[in-house]
């Protein structure tokens, strides 16, 4: 849990509601959180959803993992401690696009339970739905995909900290949904996300 330094602030509650925003949009504001592997298709999944959830008249937005350490996070390394902090801020940020409205769709390896847990936490005490999605990839398929390069340079020692080669990754021992990317069709992953929204009732039938 993060120190709260700053003293003397109160939260202030404004007259419209978090109902009134749903109203307004024909649905809910949610946060679902992608995990996985590097390479295991958490952006990918994010990219193809977001533009169905916007075909389908849904305002949605993705906060990736690298987008994200270029502004808000760019003074964060890979260290535990950084990790931990870089979840913790785009938790708070997901919630409050969730409690806009929004959509959140956020791409991390977020590779520890008690990070991504705290985020869940986070979003259950505001009352706002947090829906963990589970990109689950051997790692063996994530390294034979290896997009941007990284596994290649860490096996040789030029990246350190890297999550499933000297970093450590914890799968979700219960997250909502789980997706098999290496087994399962796009088509399909995204199907079984917007079944869940469905569901909950947060995006129309």
């Amino acid at each position: 849990m993060a120190e709260q330094k700053a003293t003397n602030v109160h939260w202030h509650e404004g007259d419209i509601t978090r109902d009134h925003r749903a109203k307004i949009l024909g649905h809910r504001g949610a946060t679902i959180w992608f995990t996985g592997l590097s390479g295991s298709g958490k952006s990918t999944v994010a990219v193809e959803l977001e533009g169905v959830l916007h075909e389908h008249g849904v305002l949605a937005y993705r906060l990736d993992g690298d987008n994200v350490r270029m502004g808000i996070n760019k003074n964060l390394g890979f260290s535990a401690e950084d990790r931990t902090e870089n979840i913790r801020r785009i938790g708070e940020v997901a919630k409050l696009f969730a409690d806009s409205g929004v959509i959140a769709l956020s791409s991390f390896i977020s590779p520890y339970v008690a990070d991504r847990d705290a985020v869940r936490e986070l979003h259950a005490a505001a009352g706002i739905d947090f829906i963990e999605v589970f990109v689950d990839c051997s790692l063996e398929a994530a390294e034979s995909r290896d997009p941007k390069g990284l596994y290649k340079k860490a096996r040789a020692g030029e990246i350190k900290n890297f999550t499933g080669i000297d970093d450590p990754y914890e799968a979700p021992p219960a997250a909502e949904i789980h997706l098999h990317s290496d087994e399962q069709s796009l088509d399909e992953e995204v199907a079984r996300i917007l079944q869940e929204l469905r569901g909950r009732g947060i995006i129309p039938d």
